[in-house]
C-alpha cells in the first residue's frame, strides 16, 4: 500500500514535532519541514526526511517543496502549514518593519507554499491543506497585536480559499488552538528585544508591571493549557474525515472566546478581553 504523503511545517519542536511523529506512527509518510538546518540534520537522525522551510525564504519553499515532490514522484496529500512567531509589545510602539516581518513569516510564506501546492493537489485530484491559526485569530488581547494581526488575515485568506475551493476535493481546514505547551512564549523573546524600545515607550511602566513579568518569567502551565498533542488529535480529524470541519477548537478558551465573540456586544468583549 501506498502511503499517504504530509509536508509539515514548523517541526523542530511544538505542534509541528508532535504532528510529525503521531503521523508517522499512523503510517504516512511525513516531510517534517524545519527553518533552520541544523534542526533538519536533527529530525533526519530521528528517522524523518526533512528539508529546509524557511517561511521568510522564497527560495527555501520551494526548494523544500520541489524535494518532497522529486521524493513522491510528484504527489502530495496534504500540507500542514505550521509555525508562527509573536511581537509582544503595544501597537504604538509596533514599528512597521516589525509588522512586516511578522507578516512574512505567519503569512505571506504560508500563502507561497500553499499557492505552490494548490496545482499539484488539483492534478492528483485531490488533496488537504490545513492551517494552524489561533484563538487570537479569532479575537484580540492586549500586547498581541502583531500576531492579531498576522492571524486574522490568516484566517480571512483561508475562510476565502475554502469558499474557492468547493468545486474541487481540495479540503481547507483551519485549527484554532488556545495555550497549548510549545516554546511560543519563549521563542517570542528575541523578537520583543529586537524590535520594542518599552524603556523609552508611554507604557513603559505597563511594560515592567505587565508584560515584562509574563515575558520572562514562568510560572507553570497557563490555565486551561493543553499539550501539543490535543491538536494532533484535530489534525487527525481533519486529514482523515471525508467531510472535515472547516474549524477545529482545541482548548477551553478558544470554545470560550469563539462563543463571546458571537454573543457579547462589542463594548462588552473589549472589557473582557482586556482584563485576560
Amino acid at each position: 500500500m501506498v502511503k499517504k504523503t504530509i509536508l509539515i511545517t514548523g517541526s523542530s519542536s511544538g505542534i509541528g514535532l508532535a504532528a510529525a511523529m503521531d503521523l508517522r506512527e499512523r503510517g504516512w509518510r511525513v516531510f517534517a519541514s524545519c527553518k533552520q538546518q541544523a534542526d533538519c540534520d536533527r529530525l533526519r537522525t530521528m528517522g524523518f526526511e526533512s528539508p529546509r522551510i524557511d517561511y521568510t525564504d522564497t527560495t527555501s519553499i520551494h526548494q523544500g517543496l520541489n524535494e518532497v515532490l522529486d521524493a513522491t514522484d510528484g504527489m502530495l496529500d496534504a500540507l500542514f502549514n505550521n509555525g508562527a512567531h509573536a511581537i509582544p509589545g503595544a501597537v504604538e510602539d509596533l514599528p512597521t518593519d516589525a509588522l512586516r516581518s511578522i507578516f512574512e513569516a505567519n503569512f505571506f510564506g504560508w500563502h507561497e507554499l500553499t499557492r505552490s501546492v494548490i496545482p499539484i493537489m488539483r492534478a492528483q485530484g485531490h488533496g488537504r491543506i490545513v492551517q494552524c491559526s489561533s484563538v487570537l485569530g479569532l479575537v484580540t488581547m492586549p500586547w498581541r497585536g502583531a500576531y492579531n494581526a498576522s492571524k486574522f488575515a490568516l484566517e480571512g485568506l483561508t475562510d476565502t480559499l475554502r469558499i474557492e475551493m468547493r468545486d474541487t476535493n481540495i479540503k481547507i481546514v483551519l485549527i484554532e488552538p488556545g495555550p497549548i505547551t510549545t516554546k511560543f512564549r519563549e521563542n517570542s523573546i528575541p523578537h520583543f528585544e529586537r524590535w520594542i524600545n518599552w524603556k523609552d515607550a508611554a507604557r513603559a511602566t505597563q511594560y515592567e508591571t505587565k508584560l515584562l513579568k509574563r515575558l520572562y518569567t514562568s510560572d507553570g502551565p497557563d490555565p486551561f493549557e493543553l499539550p501539543a498533542d490535543a491538536v494532533v488529535k484535530k489534525l487527525i480529524h481533519a486529514l482523515d474525515s471525508s467531510r472535515p470541519r472547516p474549524r477545529y477548537f482545541v482548548t477551553t478558551p478558544t470554545y470560550m472566546m469563539a462563543a463571546l465573540r458571537r454573543l457579547l456586544p462589542t463594548r462588552i468583549l473589549d472589557w473582557v478581553l482586556s482584563r485576560v
